[in-house]
């Protein structure tokens, strides 16, 4: 029985990993610097997590996870090393279970880019699961229903996310590639922005049996391949007769001309036909009888973190949602007006990374315009130091309109409250602590925790 110790266990990408090592049967150990939600489920399959990090966590005989966050200094991978132990990033076990899973008949089926993988690998997961299919899936998100973010079974597909932020998107083999969108992002990572993503997506494709692309964004229109292709227009899969209503979108999905299913969706926006008509296509193309799986993408209500309701505050519905880069904040924000009205709509912006803040500067200006109200909050540094000149307050300064709020989500939520009104439609907007305004608002109106 192989065994593995994860250093940081709890996040979403390291845990999901961790209960998929779990269900096939793995002993797995980690550590983390508190207890979350995700450790205890872990511990509820077996594994044993300790709180802190410290070299006597190290077994003397695991393969050690870490992923990108994880710092060299940190004492369980100096205990690591001096033990002689083999060391992986996440993303390096990632690919060995793919290739696992691929051994074994299975056909992995990736999902990337720069928006909407969590949603297109998690409704992929889904959909193949309420069919009593049998997925494996490791994805970032919780899956509505199914409520977990991995799983181990025998039947014929693995799906899972892949990272593209930090280069680490080419060590797989996928036998089909889906590539939902590219645009200039992780500008961290990628230097040369732009150009130096397409050179890895390039690499990503050659490693790829088959892929398939958004034909209608401009940035895979840089790619060099051959591709099966999606999108509204000019595409091998197209949405046609799009409607939407106050409850669903509906369309017809169309294979090469020919009518291949009527498919009803619950979420909005033009971003969500896009990721719907990206799984279809990956699902026809792996074979899958799409009769088998249309009637289910109805009941798929959005990935945790993705405009996901979660609490009602005075009469104002708060809203969580993790998107953290221009072009997603536009489109949560587009789907919230279209659904309540834009005069109801309050946008509590989080800037993720300083990096990422100074890199599209003018872009996050540009992707408020469906918002009545827009708050921005302190920056959300993640691992980085401060840049000179990059700052919340001059981010709102140059926002028309904008107001900034100082301090914690906590106190954010104190000032915020008693601004709001019956109908606010409040919506959090960030990858990083942005996450608790709805806890923290519930607490500043004196609810009882839930």
């Amino acid at each position: 029985m192989n065994k593995y110790h994860f250093i940081a266990i709890g996040g979403i990408g390291m845990s999901g990993l961790a209960k998929y090592l779990l269900e096939d049967g793995c002993k797995v150990t980690g550590s983390d610097i508190m207890d979350t939600k995700y450790v205890e489920r872990l511990r509820n399959l077996g594994a044993e997590v300790k709180i802190g990090h410290s070299s006597a966590n190290v077994p003397s005989d695991a393969i050690v996870i870490i992923s990108s966050a994880i710092k060299e200094n940190n004492p369980e991978i100096l205990k690591a090393l001096e033990l002689g132990l083999k060391v992986y990033h996440r993303s390096g076990l990632l690919k060995e279970v793919s290739e696992d899973a691929q051994k074994n008949g299975m056909c992995f089926i990736g999902f990337s880019g720069t928006h909407g993988k969590t949603t297109t690998s998690g409704l992929c997961s889904y959909v193949l699961n309420r069919a009593e299919l049998g997925p494996s899936f490791v994805v970032g998100g919780i899956i509505p229903d199914i409520n977990t973010n991995a799983q181990h079974k025998n039947g014929k597909y693995f799906i899972a996310e892949l990272d593209e932020s930090d280069g680490t998107i080419v060590k797989y083999n996928p036998d089909i590639l889906v590539i939902n969108n590219l645009e200039e992002d992780h500008v961290d990572y990628y230097k040369n922005g732009l150009l130096d993503l397409v050179d890895t997506f390039n690499t990503a494709v050659k490693n790829s049996k088959k892929v398939i692309i958004n034909n209608d964004n401009e940035g895979l229109n840089m790619l060099n391949g051959e591709f099966v292709t999606f999108g509204l227009n000019d595409a091998d899969y197209t949405a046609k007769n799009i409607k939407t209503s106050e409850y669903f979108t509906t369309f017809d999905v169309y294979y090469k001309e020919n009518l291949l299913a009527d498919i009803k969706i619950q979420l909005a926006g033009t971003h969500n036909v896009y990721n719907t008509l990206a799984t279809i296509a990956a699902l026809h193309e792996a074979g899958v009888d799409i009769d088998l799986v249309k009637e289910y993408y109805k009941d798929f209500t959005g990935m945790g973190r993705r405009f996901q309701k979660v609490c009602t505050v005075n009469g104002a519905e708060v809203y969580d949602d993790y998107a953290h880069h221009p072009t997603e904040i536009k489109a949560t924000l587009e789907a919230a007006a279209a659904k309540f009205g834009k005069e109801h709509i309050i946008a509590v912006f989080q800037p993720h990374r300083y990096t990422r803040l100074q890199g599209l500067w003018d872009d996050f200006k540009a992707a408020f315009g469906d918002a009545n109200r827009v708050i921005v909050t302190d920056v959300f540094a993640a691992s980085e130091n401060p840049i000179n000149g990059i700052t919340a307050v001059k981010f709102a300064s140059e926002l028309e309109g904008a107001e900034y709020y100082s301090g914690s989500i906590g106190d954010v939520a104190r000032k915020l409250l008693p601004t709001l009104h019956e109908n606010d439609i409040v919506i959090g907007l960030g990858a990083g602590t942005i996450t608790v305004l709805g806890k923290e608002l519930e607490k500043a109106a004196g609810y009882n925790k839930h």
